[in-house]
């Protein structure tokens, strides 16, 4: 198995400062960061309404979700005018405990406020009846904001298995790559398939994510080859691994 087979690299876990309050760069700019570092695409996730987020709370909800998606409008509009494909994500909080959602829209979030509420098992039913996909993200950091780790193999289509936040050295945070360690063993005695993000807020990219032997098509592309068991990669952005976290 060769890296080079594998040349179309995606950003999956990236926070944009128009939604994420400890993020610290526009969507623009985070476009233009990650295009330059030789991604093929991102997936704008950032926090949602319970989690780090920024967007006034007293708007209503039609109001929040059109502010909320600016990050990534922004973002695609760049991405659109210079060959940087951007998809819509976001990564919901319960407690400390997250989940990185792909396969919604801002449409879907207008007509779906009961998401905002919704339970972890309702979550991840509603999520699935909109053909979207639910991956727990770092399920294993251990952090102030986190109070206890807890697991959700039935109500997850994946687990982050290597967040570059945790393992890459150009990491100023939440630097532990144990945490890795432990959410690849988890995946595989689950039976889960594994993602791969940076986690990333400022335009210090660290180049993680999930690389394709093909262009990806649309969001709800990159679900159908994670669940369907597609050949791909795993980078923390040093080092490289396959689907199931194994070394290259």
């Amino acid at each position: 198995m060769k890296r080079e087979e594998y040349p179309y690299l995606y950003e999956t876990h990236l926070h944009t400062c128009e939604s994420s309050n400890c993020a610290s760069n526009t969507g623009e700019e985070m476009a233009r960061a990650c295009r330059k570092a030789g991604y093929t695409g991102i997936i704008v996730t950032d926090h949602n309404w319970y989690g780090n987020n920024c967007i006034d709370k007293s708007l209503s909800w039609e109001q929040w979700v059109e502010a909320f998606c600016k990050g990534y409008e922004h973002a695609r509009q760049w991405g659109d005018a210079n060959d940087l494909q951007v998809f819509f994500g976001y990564e919901a909080n319960y407690g400390g405990t997250e989940f990185l959602i792909y396969g919604v829209d801002k449409q879907w979030l207008k007509m779906h406020p009961q998401i905002k509420d919704a339970t972890i098992e309702e979550q991840y039913r509603m999520i699935h009846e909109a053909g979207g996909m639910v991956i727990q993200a770092h399920p294993f950091r251990k952090e102030d904001y986190i109070p206890e780790i807890r697991l959700f193999p039935e109500w997850s289509d994946g687990a982050e298995g290597i967040n570059a936040t945790h393992s890459c050295h150009l990491s100023k945070s939440h630097n532990n790559p144990a945490w890795d360690d432990m959410a690849i063993r988890y995946s595989h005695q689950n039976g889960l398939p594994m993602t791969a993000g940076s986690d990333v807020h400022t335009t210090l990219i660290f180049g993680g994510g999930v690389a394709f032997k093909r262009k990806l098509t649309s969001i709800q592309d990159y679900c159908n080859a994670i669940l369907s068991d597609e050949d791909y990669l795993l980078t923390n952005g040093d080092e490289w691994f396959t689907k199931t976290g194994e070394p290259l």
